[in-house]
């Protein structure tokens, strides 16, 4: 029986939203609907996950929060690279549309936490390819900021607790970049 006997969207459709999904750098003003962020956050929970650990949390990032990262992040720069760099980030970084944090629970066993942390990336790409698909565009980031123990504070989160897998920059896109990708025969090596 072929997947159309399931309802589920046909082997054309999911590869031509898993072949065009790009990083979004820039965006148009304006936040998409928090019920669209909801319904991509239901299937981001979707994703495999050893044992139904579940290990995923999400933080989303009100205006007040994302201007607080903004200023933290461009402090971290300022004091790296210099004033201008550090004002020219604060500018860039107050205008991103939609944030989001997403973590994973730490565990005393580590290969359970790595288990885990694999499980909240493969939740970021179902997160992802949703919202392509609904014309919405995403930036996986992290970098110095996200390891700076002022941003748990800021998102009140304990390090301990949780390890931030990244910050997802959300919005309409501006534009869309191209990027060329190496064919996968280039990474297979065939075994006996």
């Amino acid at each position: 029986m072929d997947s159309a006997g399931y309802g589920m969207p046909g082997g054309n459709e999911v590869s031509e939203v898993i072949r065009s999904r790009r990083t979004i750098h820039l965006f148009e003003e304006g936040v998409p609907p928090e019920g669209l962020i909801m319904r991509a956050l239901e299937l981001a929970c979707r994703a495999p996950n050893h044992r139904l650990t579940e290990p995923w949390r999400f933080y989303l990032a009100g205006r007040q929060t994302i201007n607080a990262i903004a200023e933290l992040n461009a402090g971290i720069v300022a004091e790296t690279k210099g004033a201008a760099a550090g004002s020219a980030k604060l500018e860039r970084w107050r205008k991103i549309p939609g944030m989001m944090i997403v973590t994973s629970q730490r565990s005393d066993d580590p290969v359970r936490e790595r288990e885990d942390f694999a499980a909240c990336c493969c939740a970021i790409q179902n997160f992802m390819l949703y919202l392509w698909s609904e014309g919405i565009g995403v930036k996986w980031t992290t970098g110095q900021v996200v390891r700076d123990p002022r941003f748990y504070r800021l998102i009140e989160v304990s390090p301990e607790e949780e390890e931030v897998v990244g910050m997802l920059w959300y919005g309409y896109p501006k534009e869309i970049p191209e990027t060329p990708r190496t064919p996968a025969e280039r990474f297979v090596t065939r075994l006996p």
